[in-house]
């Protein structure tokens, strides 16, 4: 048996110590420049909305000339969170000696409100962070390695509280009056939750949204709303609330899965309006009746019949993939055929909007996050988190959605003008 001996202890190389350590206090170095630069950016806005809350009350003197709204010192040093991190500012005490209590003025600054204590980034960093999936457990280390350690309050306690601050701004939101509204597009999804700590009968919770395009091309989260699973009695009492609230003009396409009983509801609900079926969901309901060796050729036909530039071409491609499939794989035939109609009602809308209209990709994309969020939870600890939870996302991510591509087009939409294959065909006044 071979001898073993223990090894010595080997004492670190002090240089490679430093060689280490050097890029994290770089970090810091650059950080705190950061800090230090946002601080005198902000204290001198501060310095300059005082001066010019002085030079508007100049005019208000005594009988010697002396101004009555003047400077005296500062208020205690404040610290505050932005994206920096902590920053300290001291803010000049403004005096106003009216000898008339009733017509003195008080100055508060517009960019340091008196009891704000971090900036809105910051509180909308909070609920981005909670919904990528970072527990409330998690939160302090997570806050202090972004902030340090000045942010230690801010911890689980304060996500508790922001997470009741958010059901009440949705409960508010959702019984806006809707009147005047005017929708042109909507685009449809439900997503399926896992409530843990509900009764079992509501752990079959979908939360069903609604997106719409008004007729300046913006666009707005309509609804949020709970429904059971994606059924017709859910989405119609979504749409009557809509107009029990106000809304009296309906949309000229709604857009979704096919899956949805969406559709049946708006039927009966909004007759009107249009149905265009996804058709990234239908390629993929499609392939999955396909093996494997085939789904890439079949893809790329599928692809050619919705990227035709006109209706007539389109038809042609979808024959083609009917003759060549139907023979071996008539489900996947089947699939396709079966909203023929719907998928097509695009070709009567501008050519401009049919990135927008041939899928629900523009309310997909906005909440995959959410998606995430519960795979990685196991799901809200209840429905009213999950209602929350979702609305916060969506007016988070509102901030980034930009106008229809084409929206001047929108006002002959709404008008009821005539397209075909995307073309205007009729004049307008």
């Amino acid at each position: 048996m071979n001898k073993v001996t223990s090894k010595q202890p080997v004492n670190p190389d002090p240089s490679a110590t430093i060689s280490f350590q050097q890029p994290f206090q770089d970090a810091s170095e650059l950080d705190a420049y950061v800090r230090q630069a946002a601080r005198n950016m902000i204290q001198q806005a501060i310095d300059l909305e005082v001066q010019e809350f002085l030079d508007a009350h100049a005019g208000r003197v005594d009988a010697q000339g002396r101004r009555y709204v003047v400077r005296n010192g500062h208020l205690p040093e404040r610290q505050f969170l932005v994206a920096a991190g902590p920053v300290q500012v001291r803010q000049p005490r403004v005096r106003d000696t009216s000898p008339n209590r009733e017509d003195r003025v008080v100055f508060t600054p517009k960019l340091l409100p008196r009891y704000l204590r971090r900036s809105k980034a910051v509180d909308e960093m909070i609920p981005w962070l909670y919904l990528k999936g970072i527990s409330t457990s998690d939160f302090p280390i997570a806050l202090q390695s972004i902030f340090g350690e000045s942010v230690k309050s801010m911890g689980a306690n304060t996500v508790v509280r922001l997470k009741e601050k958010w059901t009440a701004e949705y409960e508010a939101w959702n019984k806006r009056d809707l009147r005047g509204k005017n929708y042109v597009y909507f685009w449809v999804d439900g997503i399926h939750v896992n409530v843990r700590l509900e009764e079992q009968a509501d752990k079959n919770q979908c939360i069903l949204v609604i997106m719409g395009a008004t007729a300046d091309g913006q666009k707005e989260l309509v609804a949020v709303a709970d429904g059971y699973r994606e059924s017709e009695a859910s989405w119609t009492a979504v749409l009557q609330d809509l107009k029990h609230r106000g809304l009296e003009v309906n949309p000229k396409l709604a857009v979704g899965d096919g899956a949805l009983g969406f559709w049946a509801a708006l039927r009966k609900s909004m007759p009107a309006t249009k149905e265009q079926r996804c058709w990234f969901h239908k390629t993929a309901n499609v392939l999955d009746w396909m093996p494997k060796c085939l789904k890439g050729k079949a893809k790329h036909a599928i692809h050619e019949i919705w990227m035709s530039p006109t209706k007539a071409k389109a038809e042609k491609a979808i024959a083609f993939f009917q003759a060549t499939y139907e023979a071996k794989y008539p489900k996947a035939v089947e699939c396709l055929l079966k909203d023929r109609d719907e998928l097509m009602a695009f070709y009567d809308f501008p050519a401009e909007h049919w990135v927008h209209l041939r899928t629900g990709n523009p309310i997909e994309s906005s909440f995959s996050t959410i998606r995430l969020r519960h795979r990685k939870t196991k799901g809200s600890g209840s429905r009213r988190t999950s209602l929350a939870m979702m609305f916060k996302l969506a007016e988070s991510a509102s901030k980034t959605w930009k106008r229809l591509k084409g929206y001047e087009k929108l006002e002959f939409v709404a008008k009821g003008c005539t397209f075909k294959d995307g073309e205007l065909q009729q004049d307008v006044a």
